[in-house]
């Protein structure tokens, strides 16, 4: 990543994978994301989700150092609880929801505004559609945190999914209004 700080935000493609699975890997040991790891089941399976409705990588000089995924809410791991409280905290319908996923950067390029380029292009791609952008963020990720509230997301409600390891917090549950 020596080249001129170029950022660029591009839809991902099947090729990408393999790439963002390093990513994913090398930034978990910084950001405890994802809560699980070794994940059990292929990581270009939480990468690429079968309910996606889009998803970008971010690119520094060439490289790719991130990614994020917009999904329908109430399927796949966004069901559950968490579909309930988006519901109730938004004030609409599940159909009028969509949820940004995914979202990780490579950790040697945090603070340089990749996640928020990320989050921004999710959720100009969210109003597009008409709908009402929602995410749930785990408690003891205090970065991501701090990201989306600066942003303007509200939180409506926690949530204890299955997926959430016994000892953590409950998932905050968040609204961009």
């Amino acid at each position: 990543m020596g080249g001129d700080g170029t950022l660029r935000i591009r839809s991902r493609t099947p090729a990408d994978l393999q790439a963002l699975g390093r990513v994913l890997e090398e930034q978990r040991p910084h950001t405890g994301y994802p809560q699980t790891w070794p994940l059990r089941y292929p990581v270009d399976r939480f990468i690429a989700r079968a309910n996606e409705l889009a998803a970008w990588v971010a690119e520094l000089d060439g490289e790719v150092v991130g990614h994020v995924s917009v999904t329908r809410p109430g399927s796949g791991q966004d069901a559950g609880p968490e579909a309930r409280g988006w519901v109730a905290g938004a004030g609409r319908p599940l159909e009028d929801l969509a949820a940004v996923s995914v979202l990780f950067v490579d950790h040697r390029v945090s603070r340089r505004g990749t996640g928020r380029a990320l989050l921004e292009t999710a959720v100009a791609f969210i109003r597009s559609l008409d709908r009402v952008p929602v995410l749930d963020v785990v408690q003891e990720s205090e970065g991501a945190v701090r990201l989306y509230l600066r942003n303007g997301w509200q939180v409506v409600g926690e949530a204890r999914p299955a997926w959430l390891p016994e000892g953590n917090l409950p998932v905050l549950l968040m609204v961009l209004r």
